[in-house]
């Protein structure tokens, strides 16, 4: 190989190289949505079930992960419909103005909604008064725009 095709050689590769690293630094500064769980798997498996890196899907400003290639490809087709009402947020906590990390472990599906609390406690709670629940936590979510 002569010297100018070399040189073009190693630009070519610096630049892919560049490429690949702005793409990994963004990735990494988007959020992981509900601490990695797969979303769709509340509702297929009817669990948490943890998500994988090589299966991420960015939306609404978060990194979602799926357990499955089939989930992300349902969540991409619909993600309104699979991802929590309140994002990381648990719903019980902004039914009372507050706002606190959800736990994955701790879900409850409800009218075909996804929401997430913060103890094992919440949708136990949460039931209680389903419909004016989910009034309140909507009428607090304006909160959730302060974070």
């Amino acid at each position: 190989m002569n010297e100018p095709t070399r040189r073009k050689a190693a630009r070519l590769l610096l630049l892919v190289a560049a490429s690949f690293a702005t793409a990994i630094t963004s990735a990494a500064e988007t959020p992981l949505a509900i601490r990695g769980y797969d979303p769709v798997a509340y509702f297929t498996l009817g669990a948490p079930v943890r998500g994988l890196p090589q299966f991420e899907y960015e939306w609404d400003e978060q990194r979602y992960r799926f357990s499955r290639p089939e989930h992300r490809e349902l969540f991409r087709a619909n993600p309104a419909r699979y991802a929590p009402q309140f994002a990381n947020f648990c719903t019980m906590a902004l039914t009372r103005g507050e706002v606190y990390e959800a736990n994955p472990e701790y879900w409850l599906i409800s009218e075909g909604k996804l929401y997430m609390f913060r103890k094992a406690i919440g949708p136990e709670l949460f039931r209680k008064n389903l419909a004016g629940n989910i009034a309140q936590a909507e009428r607090n979510r304006p909160v959730l725009q302060k974070r």
